[in-house]
């Protein structure tokens, strides 16, 4: 499998070269120069198929020749080595949980793979790689964890000061060791702004090996459509099932429209958004505009320019009445996201995160419109990250399982860094 850049710039590179770069040299994103369809078999076996099996099957063809396959089997094994439940909450909607991992989050996934991808990649390199990462919540503590005591991989983290869930901030800024966490002064999109910056810096290029381990590069992106079709396994409707994704930055939801591409049997896709709905906007007008960002209690989606909007683009081929027969867009406020925990706490004793609220929510505003549609949502985070919202909806802050009380024994070790691109330059260069 080779890759592109999505401004059509840059040198056509393999799948180790688009890891490792994370970016294109022409500030694009890169995107597979071809989509690989699975068999009929293969989708038809899924039930009778090892969740690793399944990784592996989906993974290979955009790996190709760059890692064998018994490495490539070794490293999606590491990456799926905890539960995927597909929970029913009523008769209509189901919940893919996907938070059983170590750092509670749905990012797990492509964090771990692309950790031991790159850490197969640097073993015969004399070069340290830098990772780059922007959170918004999540990302941080997952990218902590896959890639803690990598040997050869140095990482630093930006986060935006203030609009992180404590859990969320405990997870990305107690690691030490390799990984350092930058406190900006700013937004989401400024921390992503800044890191785009460094990756179009021909200064610091020269000087350092720098990868970005945001979905913006292909590993952490592709493999979160493992998941999909662990929910598909799961899935035992006679009918394809509609699909709420909560959308910040949109890989998630591109990564689950690659996977309707290579053969997932999905009857439609919901981007579920907070009141940072740039997409929405777009499926109800044609046309894209980005937004400021606001915060929300759903903080890993607000993004106000998702990343991940032009590989969707890409996969629908550029074509509006595609893309909109295919997806709808809803945006849910803070008011519909309490109102949304609490009454499904109410009536099916199931507790959602915000993120998993923006969800359902929007997954029952479809339904009023579809009465046979039938589906899941994804749910992204433990519940147990977003104390305040959940107290301000049932009263009560979640149970904190083990290891996060864990979290709260160690100390956070942050560095403090102000919203302007020079601070940060020289913070990198004088590491």
């Amino acid at each position: 499998m080779k890759y592109f850049s999505l401004n059509k710039q840059s040198p056509i590179v393999n799948f180790k070269e688009a890891t490792i770069l994370g970016q294109a040299p022409d500030k694009g994103l890169y995107f597979p120069e071809r989509i690989p369809i699975h068999t009929p078999d293969f989708i038809g076996q899924l039930q009778q198929l090892s969740k690793e099996d399944i990784a592996f099957r989906v993974m290979e063809p955009f790996v190709g020749d760059t890692i064998p396959a018994d490495e490539l089997y070794r490293i999606v094994s590491e990456t799926v080595n905890f539960p995927f439940p597909l929970k029913l909450i009523n008769t209509t909607i189901a919940s893919l949980e996907l938070y059983h991992g170590p750092t509670f989050a749905f990012k797990d996934v492509g964090a771990r793979f692309m950790s031991r991808c790159l850490s197969y990649f640097s073993k015969n390199q004399s070069n340290k790689i830098t990772i780059l990462v922007a959170t918004s919540g999540d990302t941080g503590g997952a990218v902590a964890n896959g890639f803690f005591g990598v040997e050869g991989i140095e990482v630093v983290i930006l986060y935006p000061s203030g609009k992180v869930s404590p859990v969320q901030e405990l997870q990305l800024t107690t690691c030490g060791e390799n990984i350092t966490a930058l406190e900006v002064e700013g937004s989401f999109d400024d921390c992503q702004a800044m890191v785009k910056m460094v990756f179009a810096d021909k200064d610091i290029n020269d000087r350092m090996q720098l990868c970005s381990a945001n979905s913006i590069n292909v590993a952490r992106w592709l493999s979160q459509q493992i998941y999909y079709f662990l929910a598909y396994q799961q899935w035992e409707d006679q009918t394809a099932p509609v699909i709420s994704v909560p959308s910040g930055n949109f890989g998630n939801l591109c990564a689950g429209i690659m996977a309707y591409k290579t053969g997932l049997p999905v009857k439609h896709f919901i981007a579920a958004c907070n009141v940072n709905d740039a997409v929405p906007d777009y499926l109800l007008t044609g046309i894209f505009k980005t937004k400021p960002t606001t915060p929300t209690i759903s903080n890993a989606m607000d993004v106000g320019n998702p990343s991940n909007f032009v590989r969707i683009l890409a996969l629908m081929n550029q074509d509006y009445t595609s893309f909109s027969s295919l997806v709808s867009g809803y945006t849910i406020s803070d008011e519909v996201t309490i109102e949304t925990i609490r009454e499904v706490h109410q009536q099916y004793d199931y507790l959602l995160d915000p993120h998993g609220a923006v969800a359902y929510a929007a997954l029952k505003q479809y339904q009023q419109f579809h009465d046979d549609a039938k589906g899941y949502i994804v749910e992204t985070a433990d519940p147990v990250k977003f104390p305040d919202a959940i107290k301000m909806a049932i009263g009560s802050e979640p149970l904190i399982p083990l290891a996060a009380m864990e979290l709260f024994a160690k100390e956070k070790r942050s560095i403090p860094m102000l919203n302007e691109y020079a601070s940060f330059k020289e913070y990198l260069l004088s590491r």
